[in-house]
C-alpha cells in the first residue's frame, strides 16, 4: 500500500503540534514553512484532521490549530483515516472466475484466499497504526526536539 504524500505531511504536523504547550495553536502557514509544503493545500489536510476531530481550529491573530485531545488519545490509525479514509487498500474482482482458466462457481463458494490474506494483512497494518498514540511518538523523539519546535513555531 502506498499513501499519498500529503499523509506524511499530517503526521509530521500532527506530531509537531503535539510538542506546543497547551493552549498554543499553529497557523497552516507556520507548519507549512516549518516544513516548506504548500501552505494552500496543506490547509486543506489540516481541515481534514479538524473535521475528524483530531485537531481543533481556531480563528483571529492567535489562531491556528492545536491537537484536540491529549497527544495520548490522538493515534496514528486516526490521522492516517482522517485524510486517506479507512477503505481496504485491495477489492477482489472474482478474476478467478473469469477467462480460460475460471473456476468452476461451486469452487468458489468461500472468499478468495488472496482477498483473505491482504485483509488480513490491512487488518494487521490498521492495527499496528491503533496502537501508537503521538505521546508515545513523542517519547521516540530527540530530547531536544519539542523545544526546538516550539521555538521555531512560535517565533
Amino acid at each position: 500500500m502506498k499513501l499519498p504524500t500529503s499523509t506524511e505531511w499530517v503526521l509530521h504536523c500532527a506530531t509537531s503540534l503535539a510538542q506546543l504547550q497547551p493552549g498554543d495553536t499553529a497557523s497552516a502557514a507556520q507548519l507549512a514553512a516549518y516544513y516548506d509544503l504548500p501552505a494552500p493545500y496543506l490547509a486543506k489536510q489540516l481541515q481534514a484532521l479538524t473535521k475528524a476531530g483530531v485537531l481543533a481550529a481556531s480563528t483571529g491573530p492567535r489562531g491556528g490549530f492545536r491537537l484536540a485531545r491529549p497527544a495520548a488519545d490522538v493515534t496514528l490509525l486516526q490521522i492516517v483515516e482522517a485524510v486517506d479514509g479507512a477503505a481496504q487498500p485491495y477489492e477482489c474482482r472474482e478474476i478467478r472466475q473469469q477467462g480460460r482458466g475460471a473456476l468452476r462457481q461451486e469452487d468458489c463458494q468461500d472468499t478468495c484466499v488472496l482477498a483473505a490474506k491482504l485483509a488480513a494483512a490491512h487488518q494487521a497494518w490498521r492495527a499496528s497504526l491503533a496502537a501508537v498514540s503521538l505521546a508515545d511518538i513523542m517519547e521516540e523523539l530527540p530530547s531536544g526536539a519539542p523545544a526546538r519546535t516550539r521555538r521555531i513555531l512560535m517565533g
